[in-house]
């Protein structure tokens, strides 16, 4: 199918400017490779400009945006061409210089990609349990106990890298 080259409307462009650094955030969180994450966020407004869904309200929209980029993230990790394990290139991610910042945003991307997904749209998005649920499309019970288990991993390996 070929795709029409006609310039986006004023919409997809106040959109585009409004949720892309978040967007790419997500993408960067699962995939960890700049390139991958910026084709994940094109591809998810290709979506919204191919689809061009009616949304309820602007929260409906971005959660939206963030289900058609996790679920592009998720077909690009299956690829089979593609490695598991990806190098986080931490300037990416905005961060800040701190190195134990830089730390833990490490640790939170060696997380199995159930956990650093809430743990992410948690700490670093600020999304209450209730949104993350509406996002994901888990229970409410689902998102806490991944919150709970990826935070005990966390402890471990922070513990785990304390000197004795």
């Amino acid at each position: 199918m070929q795709r029409s080259m006609a310039r986006p409307g004023n919409h997809v462009i106040h959109v585009y400017e409004s949720y892309a650094s978040m967007l790419f955030r997500i993408a960067m969180v699962h995939l960890g490779s700049r390139e991958d994450a910026e084709e994940a966020t094109q591809e998810t407004f290709i979506k919204l400009m191919e689809k061009a869904p009616a949304f309820q309200d602007a929260e409906h929209q971005k959660a939206w945006l963030i289900r058609v980029l996790t679920n592009h993230c998720k077909t690009m990790l299956g690829r089979g061409w593609r490695k598991r394990e990806v190098k986080l290139e931490a300037d990416a991610l905005h961060a800040t210089g701190d190195h134990e910042d830089i730390a833990l945003l490490q640790l939170v991307m060696a997380l199995p990609v159930k956990y650093k997904t809430v743990i992410h749209l948690y700490y670093y998005e600020d999304y209450p349990i209730q949104r993350i649920s509406s996002i994901l499309q888990i229970s409410e019970s689902a998102v806490k106990m991944r919150l709970q288990r990826g935070r005990q991993l966390l402890k471990l390996e922070l513990e785990g890298d304390e000197p004795s």
